[in-house]
């Protein structure tokens, strides 16, 4: 069944939570959503084979509560990348963003990712098809550089050549990436960050929309990167410690809500792990995302332990949620 269509109403990316494999799916979106209402969420790296050739419902089925949610898609044909934009908006996501990031060799193999900053007019073509067949957004998320292709210069004719195919927001994670030699963790941690390098993209380009990915640890951080950028993207230490967005809807975007009580996340995920469990789904897909939850605060290791004990035993339901909520101290 297909999300509720929501209007095509302007993305606010002021906070995003970073598109991982394995860790961004529909269980951990509708999760964090219970933490923040605005932050903008993606989902993991979906593959054009895997949406045209496999259940596309499989990787494009999502809560409506998820909003605002992008799509991120992994492919290099521009045919392709059409169609999945088109299912992106039938659909009914916020936003189809194109992956010319990630450096793993499975990625690479299919001809995607970051090796695609190699070759800047094949991108520029893949964002043009993908614009003809959708009204929504279409998003590029980059690294500042691939291997020893990592000069300025090159970093901007790549923004310049793909911006003037119309696409207005990249995504630069302040990092450039090795494509051999490093595994996809150590590109998320060796290469050392360049944010003055994604400052001066913004200055180069005040037209464009540019979002700082990399590095960035809490909302204090991601509001110093707001002074001179357009967003910011927090991956792992949201995922790790979703507490850390607490904050997010007044620090960020200003708005009235006050911050949550991290119980009444707990509470607050009732009814969807119900329908869940109804559907078939495994306790433990669902609570493998809430581990973290009430990292640093009394009781969390018993919370984490008895929830990875416990969760993926036949049988487990909500009251093991609950018994693992009574261990926490707040």
């Amino acid at each position: 069944m297909h999300a509720a269509v929501k209007p095509n109403s302007p993305v606010d990316r002021r906070l995003a939570v970073a598109p991982m494999l394995d860790w961004t799916d529909r269980h951990c979106r509708y999760f964090l959503r219970q933490v923040t209402r605005h932050t903008l969420l993606y989902t993991e790296m979906v593959t054009t084979g895997a949406l045209l050739h496999r259940d596309p419902a499989r990787f494009l089925r999502f809560h409506p509560e998820e909003h605002p949610l992008a799509l991120q898609l992994g492919g290099s044909d521009p045919e392709e990348l059409a169609q999945c934009a088109a299912l992106a908006e039938e659909w009914a996501y916020d936003e189809v963003n194109l992956n010319v990031g990630c450096p793993s060799d499975r990625v690479q193999s299919g001809r995607f990712g970051a090796c695609l900053m190699a070759e800047p007019s094949l991108v520029a073509e893949c964002v043009a098809a993908m614009q003809e067949s959708t009204s929504r957004p279409v998003t590029v998320k980059q690294r500042v550089g691939i291997d020893h292709r990592d000069s300025y210069g090159e970093l901007a004719r790549f923004v310049e050549e793909v911006g003037e195919t119309g696409c207005t927001t990249f995504v630069v994670h302040a990092r450039k990436a090795w494509l051999q030699g490093l595994s996809p963790k150590e590109n998320r941690e060796i290469p050392p960050l360049q944010y003055e390098t994604v400052y001066r993209l913004k200055r180069d380009f005040p037209h464009l929309g540019i979002v700082l990915n990399g590095g960035i640890q809490t909302l204090t951080q991601a509001l110093e990167h707001l002074a001179k950028v357009d967003g910011a993207m927090i991956g792992r230490a949201a995922y790790n410690d979703p507490w850390v967005l607490a904050r997010a809807d007044s620090l960020i975007f200003r708005g009235q809500d006050p911050a949550p009580d991290p119980s009444s996340v707990v509470l607050g995920m009732q009814d969807y792990v119900s329908r869940e469990l109804g559907e078939g789904t495994p306790l433990h897909h669902i609570t493998r995302h809430m581990l973290g939850l009430f990292q640093g605060m009394p009781g969390a290791r018993a919370w984490r332990r008895h929830l990875s004990e416990n969760a993926n035993r036949p049988g487990a339901d909500w009251q093991t949620l609950m018994d693992a909520l009574a261990m926490v101290r707040l």
